[in-house]
């Protein structure tokens, strides 16, 4: 058994390898650039990167890289040996601090959205002095945001920063306005669960869909699936045991703090979940999680599935998003207080978090839209597309108290005064859960449960901060102009919560009546991608964006292409494997079986002319008529597809998938489904859903 304390983060340049190595001088003017982002002078770096340096290779390092998470929602990285020459036939290893703080990349190879032309090829890596560096595979990882020539953001990183620093401003505005001198910095931390399935490699590598797109486009159901509930924490398959040992031991190494890890509740469906971390840092680490479960996976002869939906009929795959806020001094800011003042400070930042939802919905669910997620959304086992809050009946009960100015405490039946003496205690998780919720308060923070198994959590917690961040703004910029503050701040708060009342949901989201009771609420319904993106550009979510600093107007425009181009391209290669299947596997299977059959049918009536043989004429007529009806389906998403691909705008061919292309892929889905049990086992085209979810 590893010694983990001795293990955890033994391959991270972290705050503890900064001081044994760096001169005291140079550890605080480095600690101060992470604190409170000061620029750090180049002879700093240089001192940094020589102890990154002997540190990395004192690890088996040979290389390095400016890791950085591209719009592709991936990572990127370039690797460079630290060998330099010195004569003829001499090297030496070095690492300057200039090529610690800047490195170059090709940006018109990375999605852009039409920012970068191919000929405009230049951009910037820049260190992230507030992640750590890392050594993974024999090369020193150095995280950085990734820029081009003309400073535009072109990763995922460079966002989220901003948001976190837009939102530190605004919340210190807050907190002085409660007497809160001490605080210097206010951070939001994120752990993010991340759930995945695992399939045998042997047969994942017989399918072409999961090959090309990740998840099987074709599939009968098994006679068994998770309808027994017998998966949920069941005991842990030893080979599955066999791997979570190993990914723990990888990811402690890199100080990633896993923490719970079980059976979900679709079989062969599991989950893993880390300790809070400050955001940024969640963000790199979950990145960094999803590449090592594929790699230690690939050990133990399985493949990791991060496709939000990979099975039909079980439940799909999502990463919770547990969000909070917390100051530098240790105090969460979404914790119930025990006393007056510090319950109508988190009043007033849970008022801003429930106006920021409601306000911005749809800046939330185009945050956590895909193409993957679209065919998780909604069904009984994910929330909703319909953004909602779930508070829990005890704060549901006191934000209606003072809504209305009625009593609460069912004990002193006092009624809520903001900052007054007489306000009661706010409880702690004194109600039940609610899974169905896209956006619940667990007790001290919300769980954000709409963020996809695949997705990089940089994008939904960049929305997320961004939309609080405004509304605090707003709150600081009125209560900053106030005569008197706890008659000004309660007002506030009640006509928050008053005028933001119908996003509060503490019902069944999975009830087909919430949708209902939803709209005649007012709430936004955006079920697909193109619904979201329709959304994105218009004028309050760029004032919104562009107000708190966190993305520009060039560059919203370009992740709107981004998103709608990739969409279209996912579902482009979904249909062209679809149809690859049904040529060269379905079909030609079938046709054997039939022939097989048919030729059994005239052996038998050779030699024994009276038997009419009608289980096989049965079998024969009914496969004849599936295999026409898929045929004829094939056919026509074939010339339907061919004629959207001649759709220029991509907003209008991504519409077009949807209202056209995914119901006659389902169609198409339909009939072969229907042909896969009445094949012989032996004709079956390629591993049953039986296969991938039970036998490993």
């Amino acid at each position: 058994m590893p010694n983990v304390p001795e293990l955890f983060g033994n391959m991270v340049f972290n705050q503890d390898v900064m001081r044994d190595l760096l001169p005291k001088d140079t550890f605080v003017a480095l600690k101060k650039t992470i604190e409170d982002g000061t620029p750090l002078e180049l002879s700093v770096a240089n001192q940094v990167a020589h102890a990154m340096k002997v540190w990395a290779l004192s690890k088996g390092a040979t290389h390095f890289t400016h890791w950085f998470q591209p719009l592709n929602g991936m990572t990127a990285e370039k690797h460079n040996s630290f060998i330099n020459p010195i004569d003829d036939s001499t090297v030496i290893m070095s690492f300057s601090g200039k090529e610690l703080v800047k490195g170059e990349s090709d940006a018109s190879s990375f999605p852009s959205g039409g920012g970068r032309a191919t000929f405009e090829a230049r951009g910037y890596t820049v260190w992230d002095p507030t992640a750590y560096a890392f050594v993974k595979e024999h090369s020193l990882c150095i995280p950085t945001a990734f820029c081009s020539y003309t400073g535009e953001a072109l990763d995922k990183k460079t966002p989220l920063l901003r948001s976190m620093e837009a939102l530190n401003r605004q919340a210190l505005r807050i907190l002085r306005l409660f007497g809160n001198t001490e605080a210097t910095r206010v951070v939001t931390t994120v752990g993010p669960e991340q759930e995945y399935f695992l399939i045998d490699e042997t047969l994942y590598g017989k399918r072409k869909d999961l090959l090309m797109t990740g998840r099987t486009l074709f599939g009968a159901p098994p006679a068994k699936g998770q309808e027994l509930d017998d998966q949920y924490y069941a005991a842990i398959k030893p080979r599955v045991t066999k791997f979570m040992e190993e990914l723990n031991v990888e990811l402690w190494k890199l100080g990633i703090l896993a923490k719970t890890e079980h059976n979900e509740a679709a079989p062969a469906q599991h989950e893993i979940a880390p300790i809070f971390s400050t955001t940024n840092l969640a963000a790199d680490q979950n990145q960094l999680t999803m590449e090592i479960m594929k790699k230690v996976a690939r050990r133990h002869g399985l493949v990791c599935l991060l496709h939000e939906k990979p099975f039909a009929g079980v439940n799909g795959s999502g990463k919770h998003n547990n969000w909070s806020l917390s100051t530098n001094t240790g105090e969460n800011l979404l914790e119930p207080g025990d006393t007056p003042r510090k319950n109508a400070q988190f009043l007033l930042f849970l008022t801003a978090v429930i106006k920021a939802v409601d306000d911005h919905a749809d800046l939330l669910r185009i945050s956590v839209a895909s193409a993957g997620n679209d065919c998780r959304l909604g069904g009984n086992e994910a929330p909703p597309a319909i953004m909602s809050i779930f508070t829990g009946t005890e704060i549901e009960a006191i934000l209606k108290s003072i809504k209305d100015g009625t009593p609460y405490d069912e004990h002193t039946k006092q009624e809520m005064k903001i900052g007054v003496d007489v306000l009661p205690p706010i409880p702690k998780d004194t109600t039940d859960r609610n899974r169905t919720s896209p956006f619940a308060f667990t007790g001290n923070r919300f769980e954000f449960r709409s963020l996809g198994s695949s997705l990089s959590i940089s994008g939904p917690n960049t929305a997320l901060n961004a939309i609080v961040a405004y509304t605090l703004k707003g709150f600081a910029d009125e209560l900053e102009r106030s005569s008197d503050f706890d008659k000004d701040l309660q007002t506030l708060i009640k006509k928050t919560i008053t005028d933001h009342w119908r996003v509060i949901f503490n019902g069944n989201g999975y009830d087909d009546s919430w949708l209902h009771e939803a709209k005649q609420r007012g709430l936004i319904n955006l079920p697909t991608l193109p619904d979201a993106m329709a959304e994105y550009l218009r004028p309050k979510n760029i004032a919104l964006y562009t107000d708190v600093g966190v993305y520009s107007e060039s560059e919203l425009k370009s992740h709107y292409r981004i998103k709608l181009k990739k969409y279209c391209q996912v579902l482009n290669i979904e249909v062209q494997t679809m149809l690859e299947m049904v040529h060269t596997d379905i079909l030609p299977a079938a046709f054997r079986y039939l022939s097989d059959v048919g030729a059994a049918v005239q052996n038998i009536q050779s030699a024994v002319p009276d038997v009419p043989c009608t289980a096989e004429t049965t079998l024969i007529r009914t496969l004849s008529a599936q295999v026409d009806a898929l045929a004829a389906c094939a056919e026509a998403l074939t010339e339907r597809h061919a004629q959207i691909q001649m759709c220029a705008d991509y907003r209008e061919r991504a519409h077009k998938y949807v209202t056209d292309i995914i119901p006659l892929m389902e169609q198409t889905r339909a009939c072969a489904d229907a042909i896969e049990p009445l094949l012989g086992e032996a004709y079956k085209p390629y591993p049953s859903y039986e296969d991938l979810l039970f036998r490993f």
